[in-house]
């Protein structure tokens, strides 16, 4: 491999190898048995030159030696500069597991998956369907950079969830509940799979039961158990390098401007124990690091590559990821949240006369451009006089994020995260958002009442 790569830095101001080897285990249950139970390896590598602030990658799952040389001469078969030297240094990394998921029997891992699945039909007469899914992924990787060093990484990773809907008198209702961990099945120590399923359950029932959201302008307070959903979607995708610096985030040419509340300040950390989107280095060979991005209000910084960074004049700050070799790494996400304020949950709620009070966000669309957002509230509740009364359903909460940003006068002392796979530039990669309860004191709802 670095043979390899003197080659292809002959044509390049950087260069480097990706090598990958990942084994996935999936097990899924659905209609009351076992659907899926399925286990697979996939490997290859992929390379990069970047030359004149423009980046040309190839890859291969053919690692065969002469295969990998044809590619490397493809990449950099134009002029060639002076062939330069460079020494290599070495580290290597692994996730902390406590309970290694190889260790444990197949059928193990089956039956946590039946146990939440029991546990879910069995909870009311309502429930009409039960998805739930168990998905290991071991990933082994090195890269070898133009740079100076080879970085060996072992990740692991673990993704389970219910998804149940419920019916009465034709009235659909979906609840919803994934938990994961950057580590072994230590997961289901802290919560069981039996526990999973009754949030499901119960979220759904809620929602099935619930009256209809009302519409209008009004109060909402996002609960931190509410996941950084918004912070993620409304925000931290408008202050990754690709699209701030291509003009295609609301965060354009605003560094060291203020453009949220002096009460909130935004970071990214792929160093967090255990979070859903952490890792030891980027998948550029760069070493992971807190990135502050919006401090007291005031943009900072925001999410680099190398490849973003050299065409900034700046470093990259360990934000590179990619899905696989088959892909070249673009500035990502990994776990991105609003820092805690000072106020308590309780203390917020009870500024609000009357508006919302959303527990649970789900799914929703963005505009990074300008930053309009629409999102989906799973769950939701009126505030009334100061206090959470009825659920409700069918919520939906339209704004732009920089207004909602400049508008939140209490951040909360709690800080909650969520987890999700985040799709971009036909990639996906796992991340974990979070956010403190937060006051918007005005934002557009829209519903059925």
């Amino acid at each position: 491999m670095e043979r390899i790569l003197k080659r292809l830095k002959e044509n390049a101001e950087v260069a480097d190898v990706f090598t990958e080897r990942t084994t996935i285990c999936l097990i899924q249950a659905e209609n009351k048995k076992i659907e899926k139970a399925t286990a697979g390896r996939d490997s290859g590598v992929g390379m990069r030159v970047l030359k004149d602030k423009k980046t040309v990658y190839g890859f291969t799952n053919d690692i065969n030696p002469s295969r990998l040389e044809e590619l490397a001469d493809f990449l950099s078969k134009e002029k060639k500069h002076k062939t330069q030297s460079f020494s290599m240094r070495e580290w290597n990394v692994s996730t902390p597991v406590k309970i290694p998921p190889w260790d444990v029997n197949f059928k193990e891992k089956v039956n946590i998956v039946q146990r939440a699945q029991e546990v879910a039909w069995k909870k009311s007469k309502y429930v009409r369907q039960v998805k739930v899914l168990y998905r290991e992924v071991l990933r082994d990787f090195s890269i070898y950079s133009s740079l100076g060093c080879v970085i060996n990484e072992k990740q692991i990773r673990i993704l389970f969830y219910v998804q149940v809907v419920t019916e009465k008198n034709g009235v659909l209702q979906t609840g919803y509940e994934p938990i994961g961990i950057t580590g072994g099945l230590e997961l289901f120590e802290d919560v069981f799979p039996e526990e999973v399923a009754e949030r499901a359950v119960e979220r759904a029932l809620k929602m099935l039961f619930a009256s209809p959201a009302p519409t209008g302008t009004m109060p909402v307070v996002l609960s931190g158990e509410a996941g950084g959903t918004m912070i993620h979607e409304a925000i931290g995708h408008g202050l990754e390098a690709d699209l701030a610096l291509e003009g295609l985030s609301v965060y354009a040419n605003k560094l060291g401007e203020q453009v949220a509340s002096p009460l909130i300040t935004v970071i990214d950390d792929p160093t967090l124990p255990k979070q859903f989107g952490s890792y030891a280095y980027d998948d550029e060979g760069v070493k992971a690091k807190k990135t502050i991005l919006i401090e007291n209000g005031v943009l900072k910084n925001y999410l680099f590559n190398l490849e973003y960074a050299y065409k900034n004049g700046t470093e990259s700050n360990g934000h590179g990821r990619r899905q696989s070799y088959r892909f070249k790494p673009i500035p990502r996400m990994a776990n991105t949240y609003v820092a805690p304020g000072k106020h308590s949950p309780s203390e917020i709620i009870r500024q609000v006369e009357r508006g919302l009070f959303v527990k649970k966000m789900g799914g929703g669309q963005v505009n990074t451009v300008n930053g309009d957002f629409v999102f989906e509230a799973n769950e939701a509740y009126l505030i009334e006089k100061g206090e959470v009364g009825k659920p409700v359903r069918g919520a939906i909460l339209v704004g732009n994020g920089p207004k909602v940003l400049a508008s939140i006068p209490m951040v909360g002392n709690d800080l909650h995260f969520g987890i999700g796979t985040c799709g971009k530039d036909g990639q996906l990669v796992p991340v974990g958002d979070g956010q403190p309860t937060l006051l918007i004191p005005e934002i557009v709802v829209g519903g059925t009442h």
